[in-house]
């Protein structure tokens, strides 16, 4: 069962090493990520899923507990592991892609519960057809499950934003914002993927995810931040 989720953006720019001398203009989103996070452990969960949008798998990539991730691609000389480090995964092991990450990066920032952990890429495109019925499999996976669901909102908020402006973003990110903040599984599984794809939004099957896992929970939502620097829109809320 689902006891608690929080919802962050993934950046790599959230990482200050990463963002440099940028950094201070995400210091209130990165404290609401740390503040999102802190309710995950205060749920004391039997099983944490870290889950994270991908562009490249097929469907759902899982990455075990002990994954190594980097920012070198970055141009930073930093690693992360998702929760404790695992020799063998070190070695021979996948690299966690981006969100997750920052997602390993958020947790280590954290005192974090000694949970099992597993971290879940799922694709950008997945639809909703699926997205429902794997969070319903993860909330059933344990008796106390909770998720760190990480995404962006649109990517095209300003003139100046990665895919430049289109005066369709900012309604969309507003009403995801609020589904997120009330913890409105309907609303999160109505979100338009087509329309997602467009505003190169990230986080639409994630939140998606969440939506199913979230069925019947009956959990409370919070808003915590919302905002667009960089043209992005960035969401973080808590559900507990």
């Amino acid at each position: 069962m689902l006891v608690a989720a929080a919802l962050c953006p993934c950046p790599p720019l959230l990482v200050p090493e990463v963002a440099a001398g940028a950094a201070p203009e995400l210091d209130p989103v990165r404290a609401a990520c740390v503040d999102a996070v802190g309710v995950l452990a205060a749920a004391r969960p039997d099983r944490l899923v870290v889950l994270g949008p991908v562009t490249d798998e097929a469907d759902v990539g899982r990455y075990p507990q002990g994954t190594p991730g980097s920012f070198r691609g970055f141009g930073v000389d930093l690693d992360v592991t998702l929760g404790a480090a695992d020799a063998q995964l070190a070695a021979n092991g996948p690299q966690l892609p981006p969100s997750l990450a920052v997602g390993a990066w958020l947790l280590s920032r954290t005192a974090w519960a000694d949970a099992p952990l597993e971290g879940l890429g799922v694709a950008e495109r997945l639809p909703l057809d699926h997205c429902l019925p794997l969070g319903r499999e993860l909330a059933d996976s344990a008796s106390r499950v909770a998720l760190l669901v990480l995404g962006d909102g649109s990517a095209r908020r300003t003139v100046k934003a990665p895919g430049y402006f289109d005066e369709r973003a900012e309604p969309f990110d507003t009403a995801a914002a609020r589904a997120l903040g009330a913890a409105d599984t309907e609303a999160l599984a109505a979100l338009d993927a087509g329309l997602a794809a467009d505003l190169l939004v990230s986080g639409r099957s994630c939140w998606q995810v969440l939506a199913g896992a979230a069925e019947g929970a009956g959990l409370r939502g919070q808003l915590l931040r919302e905002e667009a620097p960089y043209g992005v829109g960035y969401a973080v809320a808590a559900w507990s």
